[in-house]
């Protein structure tokens, strides 16, 4: 009797607490990330936060996040190597999930914003070189992963840093702040659902099998742009001018324009990062669930089922109400301050690298793309508005992520192997 008929029900059980574990890691370090900007500008509180992401991440890992992962994450592994060993492939899901869920725990009661995405890269790369050697991993795809750690940050920088410049140059410098800002914003605001519209048509509804051609997709966000421009021209007539007695110049009152986009800009964020990130979590989970339905069939596309995306959206939720704080904290004050102006530029800057990431197919990570877009805005102030203790730190749990996940899995794949042989 195979390993897998005989403890096929410990390991669904076993795959199902890790997944949830890893979900809650998460919602505790990634989606504090989506919402650092927003919460660290004062546009929304963090009771605010909490709601729009537990509602936003959920619809996004439900409606978007599902239908096939892939089999085995993203090419990372060979699979024809586990034919003959499926259970190894189990031992190795499980280890790689503890891992990533573990070190995310770590990065997160230490509030380091690291990446969902290499922690389980990592934690697999670490399996496949301990369980099946060498040449069982994919070096190509894992260089390109190290290649988006410098290049998302860079990118997302830029174009924070032309963002910020044109609301500089357009609104704050103008003899009428205020009313610059309100010819100007409802531009932005086309822009933030022009741009989010791209990332969920391109990004997160492939799952679903609404695989729409880019010109199709590009269509749609134009008109989904227009029609949450004029929702947000609705909301913005009701900011007054009113100042009070300690802004000299009216900029009081451009952010709280910028605030009401700052609203649109933070559910856009959750609910791209819902749909793309639960992957993380779920791809193990289905693996192992779809080797053990099947008998140790390996190469068989995973089909998910709807209580796991449920099991990971409710992982993801309960990780950001318990733990999420110490991670947007970082993000949102400790890097540089943020106003809501500021805050709309890095999350538009991170939001439009995703895009374009999605369309060339570089795995890119949510947390680098944002911490380089607030560090792009912080620089467009000048050095001196940057936090460079807390940069460092951030670099530095950022390089210790693969390694950490690497070695965690290891430990743990040798740990399952010699519990059930």
């Amino acid at each position: 009797m195979s390993i897998i008929a005989q403890h096929g029900d410990i390991f669904i059980i076993l795959a199902c607490v890790f997944g949830f574990f890893m979900a809650w890691g998460v919602g505790a370090n990634d989606v504090a990330n989506a919402m650092g900007t927003s919460v660290g500008s004062r546009a929304i509180t963090i009771k605010q936060a909490i709601f729009i992401a537990v509602i936003f991440e959920f619809l996004g890992a439900w409606l978007a996040g599902g239908q096939v992962t892939e089999t085995i994450r993203k090419g990372i592994i060979d699979p024809a190597l586990l034919e003959s060993d499926p259970q190894l492939l189990v031992y190795g899901m499980l280890a790689s999930l503890l891992a990533a869920g573990t070190w995310l725990l770590v990065a997160s009661m230490r509030g380091w914003p690291v990446s969902t995405t290499h922690s389980i890269v990592g934690a697999i790369v670490g399996f496949a070189m301990a369980g099946l050697g060498l040449e069982a991993v994919g070096w190509g795809k894992v260089g390109q992963i190290a290649a988006s750690w410098v290049v998302s940050p860079l990118m997302s920088g830029s174009i924070a840093f032309m963002l910020f410049k044109s609301v500089q140059h357009l609104i704050f410098e103008n003899r009428d702040p205020f009313a610059a800002a309100k010819r100007y914003v409802p531009m932005y605001i086309f822009l933030v659902g022009f741009i989010v519209a791209m990332v969920t048509l391109t990004k997160g509804l492939k799952h679903v099998g609404f695989d729409l051609s880019f010109g199709v997709s590009l269509a749609y966000a134009v008109l989904i742009g227009l029609a949450v421009m004029a929702l947000g021209g609705v909301l913005e007539r009701r900011v007054s001018r009113n100042r009070s007695e300690d802004d000299a110049f009216g900029f009081g009152g451009v952010e709280r324009v910028f605030a009401v986009l700052m609203l649109f800009t933070a559910c856009a964020m959750a609910f791209a990062h819902g749909s793309n990130d639960v992957a993380n979590a779920v791809g193990p989970l289905a693996a192992v669930i779809s080797v053990v339905y099947s008998h140790g069939d390996v190469g068989g596309a995973s089909l998910v089922p709807w209580w796991v995306l449920v099991l990971g959206g409710g992982g993801i939720v309960v990780g950001l109400v318990t733990y999420g704080h110490k991670v947007i904290a970082t993000v949102g004050t400790g890097i540089t301050e943020l106003t809501p102006s500021r805050g709309f530029a890095a999350t538009l800057a991170a939001a439009t690298t995703v895009v374009l990431a999605s369309g060339t197919g570089l795995p890119i990570s949510t947390t680098h793309t944002l911490v380089g877009a607030v560090l792009g805005v912080g620089l467009a102030r000048g050095m001196a508005a940057l936090n460079l203790r807390v940069i460092g730190t951030i670099v530095m749990s950022w390089l210790i992520t693969l390694p950490a996940g690497a070695f965690l899995a290891i430990m743990f794949f040798f740990m399952f192997k010699g519990m059930f042989g």
